[in-house]
């Protein structure tokens, strides 16, 4: 929830899902002697209008890039865009294979995501899984030349929809900015998840391919 608290009725910001109408009965509040809001609004820290519009200017590229990329890719491709993200990642590797867990990490998705699209992608014929020896239930996934193929095709069609979506929006003093607001963001996700171990955002080097580059 967005908005601002002061403490008034009248200026309090109204729940999603409320419309027009006053809210606060609706989340249990009640105004104190001294004018402050008690109930489970206590001492939420509301967003100031600039806070607010920055919020909702992300919430953009976090909800709408994504799915613009989707489905631009998989119009162009045949692929969902985690789907590429998988296979890309896999190509910069050495020998084009990387362990299950670590490639979560670097497409920040969870282990069973992940487990259901590389299934999907094996069906395919783009890539294999394969245990790894030793202790433990590690299994690590390799890039067939298929699947190289496939994301060496898709490349070009991937970044043009980076570039146009994104990247040549910005001025370049812009790009910079987003990139330590990129890091900022992964940096406080990492605090509250300190295992989780690198992700998409870690430097990786340039990709074996130029074709590759994004």
């Amino acid at each position: 929830m967005t908005g601002t608290a002061t403490g008034r009725d009248d200026q309090r910001p109204r729940h999603p899902s409320d419309g027009a109408k006053g809210n606060a009965s609706a989340r249990g509040e009640a105004d104190t002697s001294e004018g402050k809001p008690s109930g489970p609004d206590r001492g939420t820290p509301w967003l100031n209008g600039e806070e607010r519009e920055a919020w909702l200017a992300n919430s953009a590229i976090m909800i709408s890039l994504p799915a613009a990329l989707d489905a631009r890719m998989q119009r162009e491709s045949g692929m969902t865009f985690f789907e590429y993200m998988v296979l890309s990642v896999l190509s910069e590797q050495p020998a084009r294979t990387l362990q299950m867990s670590d490639l979560a990490a670097r497409t920040s998705a969870s282990l069973s995501r992940l487990s259901h699209v590389a299934g999907r992608l094996e069906k395919r014929g783009l890539l294999s899984r394969s245990r790894i020896p030793g202790s433990g239930r590690r299994t690590s996934a390799t890039l067939s030349e298929a699947g190289y193929a496939e994301v060496v095709e898709a490349a070009p069609g991937h970044v043009a929809a980076v570039r146009e979506y994104l990247i040549d929006g910005l001025k370049p003093h812009e790009l910079a900015t987003l990139r330590r607001i990129g890091s900022a963001v992964d940096a406080a996700i990492k605090r509250q998840m300190p295992d989780t171990g690198p992700t998409a955002s870690d430097p990786a080097g340039p990709p074996k391919d130029p074709d590759l580059r994004s």
